[in-house]
């Protein structure tokens, strides 16, 4: 009953995705429509990213006073009700509805996205969070791929209002799957802020307590923020590597790219939830830093010139690494305790729009000077630089184990014995 419950709200998630990614190349597009100015584009991006920072950094306070349910149902229905606004809205209002549906997308998206991957725990049957984790993956990169290969035809044919009305109801949707969800236990309190010192000075935040308890969870975060600013690099020269390739059809590299992209990645999670049932084992830390590895150097081979079998072949990889990647961060994180998850997720996601946000300033200027090989090379070369740090972290920790279980317990646990 739980994991039927849980497959409901990953179809709610998966379509409200839909709507999520449809909308993205709407509302970019309607952005320009309305103002006539590219740097609009841009600063709708800017307030979004913006937004998911600022919630990212109080979403642990949110959870640690309400429930999971009440945070992933009202997060739906404010997105829905922003965009309701914005269909609503007079001229002379449309461009401040625009930029209200941006945050609001932002900081709800954001909020809905902590609170999910922390509550996966207590949803499923312990053993089970890679499956969870693989099911919830799949069913957004589908939802990626569908939303925006339907997005051009939505708008061509049914124009913005459409487009808006039908996020809007994916959000509706979504909000009712999680309304079917049991109740949610009272929201568990993480750690406090508490002294630096232990006096009644200058406090810590829990973020840092949770990872100054997990230092690998912590390694493991900024190596998320790199990745993410490596994300907008391809994101960004995508689109000009595709005008090179064909100036009259440039839209056919960045699809089929995106479409083999997310098969790699469905069908990775396939392969994952196998090699979980069958071994016991889950893919683990190891498996997010040697998956980093592989999906960044995917991806800079991707713009290489490469034959277009070859590159076919690496984006397929990409989707595979960015998959397993995902399932590994989000399963690490989810051993942690209640407390110190939520936090966890909440500074990783404040961290993930951080790096993307910079990025994709960075990136923007970069481009008008270097290639997109160069650009998406050098982004994606920091993160590989990272992840071969955090692989050999890895690596001398599970040699260190042998060694202290071989030695025994410390001194003073001997002489307490």
């Amino acid at each position: 009953m739980k994991e039927r419950r849980y497959r409901l709200l990953v179809t709610g998630y998966a379509i409200s995705s839909y709507g999520t990614y449809l909308n993205l190349v709407a509302l970019n597009l309607y952005v320009y429509a309305v103002t006539g100015r590219a740097l609009a584009v841009g600063v709708f991006m800017a307030v979004r990213l913006a937004a998911g920072f600022l919630a990212g950094l109080g979403a642990a306070a949110l959870l640690s006073r309400w429930a999971a349910k009440p945070v992933l149902l009202w997060t739906n229905v404010v997105q829905a009700g922003a965009l309701l606004l914005l269909v609503c809205a007079p001229d002379g209002l449309r461009t401040a509805a625009l930029f209200l549906v941006s945050a609001v997308a932002g900081a709800a998206g954001t909020c809905f996205l902590v609170a999910f991957r922390s509550s996966i725990p207590d949803m499923v049957d312990e053993g089970r969070h890679t499956w969870a984790n693989s099911l919830m993956v799949s069913g957004r990169s589908v939802a990626m791929v569908v939303g925006f290969a339907s997005s051009g035809v939505v708008v061509s044919l049914l124009g913005y209002t459409a487009a808006f009305l039908v996020d809007l109801a994916t959000f509706l949707v979504c909000a009712a799957a999680v309304a079917l969800l049991p109740l949610s236990a009272p929201a568990v309190t993480g750690p406090k802020e508490t002294p630096a010192d232990g006096s009644r000075g200058r406090r810590v935040p829990g973020a840092l307590v949770a990872l100054g308890a997990a230092p690998v969870v912590a390694l493991m975060v900024a190596l998320r923020g790199v990745d993410a600013l490596g994300s907008s690099s391809h994101n960004a020269a995508l689109p000009v590597y595709s005008t090179q390739l064909d100036a009259g059809r440039p839209a056919v590299f960045v699809s089929v790219f995106w479409c083999t992209w997310a098969l790699g990645n469905v069908l990775v999670q396939q392969v994952l939830q196998r090699y979980v049932k069958r071994s016991g084992r889950s893919v683990g830390a190891l498996g997010f830093g040697l998956g980093t590895i592989a999906m960044s150097a995917a991806f800079v081979l991707a713009f290489a010139g490469l034959p277009w079998p070859v590159t076919v072949s690496v984006a397929l990889l990409a989707g595979a690494a960015d998959g397993v990647t995902e399932v590994a961060y989000s399963s690490h994180l989810q051993t942690l305790p209640a407390g110190l998850r939520t936090h966890a997720f909440g500074l990783s996601a404040t961290v993930e729009n951080l790096g993307f946000g910079v990025g994709m300033i960075v990136v923007a200027a970069a481009l008008d000077a270097f290639s997109p090989l160069s650009v998406v090379g050098a982004a994606h070369g920091a993160a590989i630089v990272v992840a071969v740090v955090f692989v050999a972290r890895v690596l001398r920790q599970r040699r260190a184990r042998p060694a202290q279980r071989a030695d025994g317990p410390p001194r003073g646990a001997r002489e307490a014995a």
